[in-house]
C-alpha cells in the first residue's frame, strides 16, 4: 500500500475547479439543499435516535436526487414508518 495515500486528491477537485463561479453555484445549491434534510434530521434525532434521524435524512436526500421537493419527499419517508421505525 502506497504510504502516501492520504496525500490523494479528490480527483474533481481540479476538473471543476475550486474557485470557478460554475462549481460555487454547484457548492452552494449542494449545501443548501441537502442543509434542510441535515437541520430536519439534528431536530428528529432529539425525539428519536441517531441512527433512525440519519435514515431518514438519507431516504429524504436520495427523493429529492430523484427529483422530489423537501417537503413531499419527506412526507413520502415519514409514511413509511410505524410508531417512529421503519420496518422492511
Amino acid at each position: 500500500m502506497n504510504s502516501n495515500w492520504y496525500q490523494i486528491q479528490n480527483p474533481f477537485h481540479y476538473q471543476l475547479g475550486s474557485g470557478d463561479f460554475q462549481s460555487q453555484q454547484l457548492k452552494h445549491h449542494t449545501m443548501t439543499t441537502v442543509g434542510t434534510a441535515v437541520k430536519y434530521g439534528l431536530q428528529e434525532a432529539k425525539v428519536t435516535s441517531y441512527q433512525h434521524a440519519m435514515l431518514e435524512v438519507a431516504a429524504i436526500s436520495f427523493l429529492m436526487g430523484k427529483g422530489y421537493n423537501f417537503q413531499t419527499a419527506r412526507q413520502i419517508v415519514e409514511s413509511w414508518e410505524v410508531n417512529e421505525k421503519f420496518y422492511r
